[in-house]
């Protein structure tokens, strides 16, 4: 089994400097806590920073940190300084990325010297991993402090196996945007082989923004880079089920309590927990649960809400002023509802541990989890785990991930205060056979997919990526394989060339009469065609008048409007067989109610076809575009002899039964060749690669599915191709 190296800000233990010398602790939540049940189980190894910072600790201390996390915790510490941690922790993590990415853009603060230091830690994280990575390592980076990281191990690692996973939400592109450094930020998460998203919507967001921002496009959660695929794709992580399920309850401590609330033995708890965040909704909550009191005053003195409040990034002024108000709403809800036998709120802020938290969860008859914005939120799951066989009611809020797995619970908008207090009056009146009911469907959904099948999930994916990766490896045009393409080439003395123009030749323009040939283009088809044992044949979808105007004046083979005019040598055009055009009458008004809806579309007509170019488009406005109109002319030509094609941002309309392969047939027939290379970039020269003989070669351009036997990555190593081959001899 390959050794798993795990990278994330924190480690899974917690160092504190003492007279009597350092103490080690296994940290309780977080990543640390849920991956805990996984992680031990490989030959893994742990990297994240150790909590100290490195300004005093002198080299020997920091040998002995290093020794003895490797010996007991299979961890490896990152060292960060004061200003590290003040401007990449406090600062761009949770001043920028944090605020940015849950949707509060009036607390992102833009600051380049923050920028610099993030970039820095991501520098220091990428040594620590260098200092031990080895090539058949899987590499695991975890969540928003790390962005940077996949790409600057990619640079020194390209055979390794990266994996990222983003534990908070991924914003949609009109927030993503707002970023001055959104492509760095893109560039340097594409380093990894599958990145993970929590929820489909973070996904989708996530793929907006690459293909808006990059201009890559996708298909079924792929998007190829660099000549390599990456898979993007929806894991929402689980917990260690049977922790929470199985945890010994222990009520000692919640005598006091009890005893205050137990009035006439009818008093029901309401739980909150959360980290003292304003992306949790706590203010808002408070406030639908004051308004709960006042709506049904008859569940004062018989219900009580324990609001647990965890200290949260205590220096940063924002969660000053939020803990400050926190406090306030408190008091003044206790002091506007509460009595000298009942106090509405009880109120804690601190950090508990594992058992309280337990004895919590069971005994609130309702937890209301109403986050403003959550990446997943494990509170929720955590609760509904606890009440194996008893009832309990979670309220949960619809901007939780986690909601897509807790559809039995009432589900609100944390914004809406009057849905939040009716849900309150609800959740307090199921009864106990339907709590138990909907508990247990998602009781058997949480433990099925818990927290190792998440992260195996995770795992099983990035070796089918890797496999993938293989495979389209496997028909990479390597120097070696092209080594003996050009021995053969060289040897034969009857050779045939296909050559599509457009992807293959020169590159996509916006508009495409700018996609000239130029004089380097001419020069190599000049050096192919002066050789006597060859003909060379462009195969390729523009019209035949481009062509002539183009390459009429050389000696070579054309293909027009993928196979509906064909020219051999200096002859005039003819047609492959004969067509009509009478159906762009009806055709044509509806490319122009699409150019109307569609700014940056128009329409290119040629003799036999219509063609609808997006190019110009907004990617997403284009791709939905281009999916309606293709549903729509699907269903008006059904019953007519046309074929609706689809290419690089292009939709084109001919006449069904003609295609590349078709016309290039009549050169294959001509002859019994005795070299064949055909070079395509998209769909439309499938069908030219499918009627080649098996002895032929042929060369996609990028990656893809495809039936050609090799790729190459762009249109600027064809052309390498094409004039290694010109000075073969």
């Amino acid at each position: 089994m390959k050794r798993l190296l795990i990278v994330s800000n924190r480690l899974p233990v917690t160092i504190e400097r003492r007279k009597s010398g350092m103490n080690f602790r296994p940290s309780v939540g977080g990543l640390a806590t849920g991956l805990s049940a996984f992680y031990q189980k490989y030959d893994s190894l742990w990297i994240g920073w150790c909590g100290l910072s490195s300004n005093g600790l002198d080299s020997n201390t920091r040998k002995i940190i290093e020794s003895t996390l490797l010996a007991q915790y299979k961890s490896l510490p990152t060292f960060l300084s004061q200003k590290d941690v003040r401007f990449f922790y406090s600062g761009f993590c949770n001043k920028t990325i944090w605020p940015l990415f849950h949707y509060f853009s009036d607390y992102a603060m833009y600051d380049n010297d923050l920028w610099e230091s993030y970039k820095h830690v991501n520098r220091l994280f990428a040594q620590t991993v260098m200092k031990i990575a080895q090539p058949d390592d899987i590499i695991w980076v975890h969540d928003y402090h790390l962005f940077l990281l996949p790409k600057l191990l990619r640079q020194q690692l390209p055979d390794s196996q990266i994996g990222f996973f983003l534990h908070i939400p991924f914003p949609s592109y009109e927030i993503f945007r707002l970023l001055p450094w959104r492509r760095e930020i893109l560039d340097g998460v594409l380093g990894a082989d599958l990145i993970g998203f929590h929820t489909y919507d973070y996904v989708r967001h996530f793929m907006s923004s690459v293909r808006r921002v990059l201009g890559y496009e996708h298909t079924f959660g792929q998007v190829t880079v660099d000549n390599r695929i990456i898979k993007v794709d929806a894991f929402p992580m689980g917990i260690d089920y049977k922790r929470w399920a199985d945890a010994e309850i222990k009520h000692d401590w919640m005598k006091e309590f009890q005893s205050h609330c137990e009035i006439e033995h009818e008093c029901k708890t309401i739980l909150s927990i959360d980290r003292l965040d304003y992306t949790k909704g706590i203010s808002q909550r408070l406030e639908a649960f004051d308004l709960f009191l006042e709506k049904y005053p008859e569940y004062k003195k018989c219900v009580t809400l324990i609001m647990v409040a965890v200290p949260s990034r205590t220096s940063v002024e924002t969660y000053i002023r939020l803990k400050q108000q926190i406090d306030e709403l408190v008091g003044r809800i206790n002091g506007k509802h509460g009595t000298i036998d009942w106090m509405p709120i009880w109120y804690l802020y601190r950090s508990l541990p594992f058992e309280k938290l337990v004895s919590l969860y069971s005994i609130a008859d309702v937890a209301l989890v109403t986050p403003l914005r959550d990446g997943m939120n494990l509170i929720a799951k955590e609760y509904i785990a606890t009440k194996e066989n008893r009832g309990g009611v979670l309220v949960l809020s619809e901007m939780a991930g986690a909601v897509g797995e807790l559809a039995e619970a009432i589900i609100v908008n944390p914004n809406n205060r009057q849905e939040v207090a009716d849900a309150l009056k609800e959740a307090l009146t199921v009864a106990d056979e339907e709590q138990i009911e909907r508990n247990k469907h998602m009781q058997e959904r949480l433990q099925r997919y818990n927290v190792v099948a998440w992260a195996e999930d995770f795992m099983n994916a990035l070796l089918r990526v890797k496999t993938q990766q293989k495979e389209v490896g496997a028909k990479r045009l390597t120097k070696s394989r092209l080594k003996k393409l050009t021995r053969e080439y060289a040897k034969e003395k009857n050779r045939l060339i296909f050559l599509d123009y457009d992807g293959t030749l020169v590159p996509f323009t916006e508009k495409p009469a700018r996609a000239k040939p130029d004089k380097e283009i001419h020069d190599i088809l000049q050096t192919l065609i002066k050789d006597p044992k060859n003909e060379v044949v462009l195969v390729s979808g523009r019209d035949k008048t481009t062509l002539d105007n183009w390459f009429g004046h050389l000696n070579i083979g054309m293909s027009a409007e993928h196979g509906v005019w064909l020219k051999t040598h200096r002859r005039t055009w003819t047609l492959t067989e004969p067509v009509q055009n009478e159906w762009k009458k009806e055709i044509r008004p509806i490319l122009e109610a699409y150019v109307d809806r569609t700014p940056g579309s128009f329409i290119e007509e040629k003799s036999y076809s219509l063609v609808w170019h997006y190019r110009g488009t907004t990617p997403e406005m284009g791709m939905v575009r281009s999916r309606e109109l293709r549903e729509d002319l699907l269903h008006l030509t059904s019953n007519l002899n046309l074929m609706v094609l689809e290419g690089s941002k292009v939709i084109e309309i001919k006449n069904g039964g003609i295609n590349k392969g078709r016309a290039a047939l009549h050169w294959i027939a001509k002859e019994d060749w005795d070299f064949i290379l055909a070079v395509g970039d998209d769909w439309t020269d499938e069908d030219l690669f499918e009627v080649l003989p098996e002895k032929a070669y042929s060369v996609k351009v990028g990656l893809g599915m495809s039936r050609a036997k090799f790729f190459l990555a762009s249109q600027v190593d064809v052309l390498d191709l094409l004039k290694t081959l010109g000075t073969t001899r």
